[in-house]
């Protein structure tokens, strides 16, 4: 079922619009001259050997494949050599497809830079790592960085639609309930290739128990036991999706690992976009454990970047990890009370002037003004802290920050209270 032309792609329709790079790739004559080498960078099964081998189809070029994961430099300067005498014997030019591009070592990815260089061929290199971390900076310099996404579930319903239906797929010799589509694109969770294996493993099974003429209908059932993976009852449009992500999170802020575990494993057997738990990790670390443990913060951004990095299935294991300290730290939700208790003031009008001694004394004119006069520099001060006052006049007497005494937040306070008996000679 893998497209043989640009037009059969199903999603990554922001990369194919006319005109685009890969359109252009993929053109024949003299439409083809403004081609470069291009770096398709997107998760599995979202349709990067599909759109090369598509180009290959389309373009009338010469069509070289290699493998990062079995190719060396030899296999590269081999394709280098017969690349240039086409096209300077025969003008013929060639497309070089290279897969998996992150595995090369830096001397092997080196080994390509004079043929993309020169012009030798056109280099279409696929990779689901971050090509700014797995990408010499030469290569990526010039060529062209193309992020794939994952399909979207109607883009996944027309793809297996297709295969149900298409002489190349099942030709009509199966039929499938609404609920075993919907299976299927869960299962799949935005990867194209896993959607056709779960199709094509419950199409077989179907068949195996076909009694006389009729057609056999795959049911959600047989999806489920195909594939050896239960079937969640978790739309991520529908309810269920909030009602999870509620209990994940209310698991965190009530400190209870075990049960926020097991909502974040619900929702990555359940298709749901890793990124998007990561974004959570982040919100409610800084929400729900704030100053009482900064490092929760820290631990949640690394989380979502080696999630970026990796995707799943590896990533479960950094959420995971961010997801029980998030859990264990202890709890503060001192840092977003005091944010909103100011925001509150703000759009309530409740502000004043900045203090003289405060404002910018830099420009022409400002000292004129007075500005910055009187301003105590708290270096200066054995304390490193200075009787001052930063607050407009109207807010003297605010307090917006206040910690809370669990965690680190018990040493701030103990602190906080020494500092704003010296600003506030209080």
């Amino acid at each position: 079922m893998r497209p043989r032309s640009l037009d059969e792609v199903v999603g990554q329709q922001h990369l194919l619009k006319p005109g685009s790079p890969l359109r252009v790739l993929a053109a024949e004559g003299e439409a083809q001259r403004g081609a470069v080498s291009i770096i398709l960078w997107g998760p599995p099964g979202t349709g990067k050997t599909t759109l090369a081998q598509a180009i290959a189809q389309s373009s009338g070029r010469r069509f070289v494949e290699l493998s990062a994961v079995t190719a060396g430099i030899k296999d590269v300067r081999t394709v280098m050599e017969r690349a240039l005498n086409d096209r300077d014997l025969f003008d013929i030019a060639t497309v070089l497809f290279l897969d998996e591009i992150h595995r090369f070592t830096k001397a092997q990815q080196d080994a390509l830079l004079p043929g993309v260089e020169n012009g030798w061929v056109t280099l279409v290199a696929a990779t689901t790592e971050n090509p700014s971390f797995s990408v010499i900076s030469p290569l990526l310099s010039r060529s062209l960085l193309l992020t794939l996404e994952p399909l979207q579930d109607d883009e996944l319903r027309t793809l297996l639609t297709r295969a149900v239906e298409d002489p190349r797929g099942f030709d009509s010799a199966i039929s499938l309930e609404d609920e075993a589509f919907d299976a299927l694109v869960q299962l799949a969770s935005g990867d194209a290739r896993r959607a056709l294996t779960g199709l094509e493993a419950a199409g077989a099974s179907a068949l195996a128990g076909k009694k006389g003429a009729e057609t056999p209908v795959v049911t959600a059932e047989i999806v489920s036991v195909s594939v050896d993976r239960a079937l969640l009852r978790y739309d991520k449009n529908g309810d269920q999706h909030y009602d999870v992500i509620s209990a994940f999170i209310k698991s965190l802020r009530g400190s209870d690992p075990d049960a926020a575990i097991h909502y974040l494993a619900r929702m990555i057997e359940a298709g749901e976009d890793p990124r998007f738990i990561a974004r959570r990790l982040m919100v409610h670390a800084a929400e729900d454990v704030g100053m009482a443990d900064p490092q929760a913060l820290l631990i949640a951004v690394a989380a979502a970047e080696a999630t970026q990095l990796i995707g799943l299935p590896e990533a479960r294991i950094p959420l995971a990890e961010a997801t029980i300290y998030i859990a264990t730290a202890p709890k503060s939700n001192a840092v977003i009370t005091a944010i909103d208790s100011a925001i509150a003031d703000v759009k309530a009008g409740r502000f004043g002037l900045v203090p003289i001694h405060l404002r910018d004394g830099h420009y022409p004119g400002a000292k004129r003004l007075g500005h910055g006069k009187g301003y105590k520099y708290p270096h200066n001060e054995a304390m490193g802290v200075s009787k001052q006052q930063h607050l407009p006049d109207e807010l003297l007497d605010r307090e917006y920050y206040k910690p809370v005494p669990r965690g680190h937040e018990r040493e701030i306070a103990d602190r906080l209270e020494k500092i704003r008996k010296i600003t506030r000679d209080i």
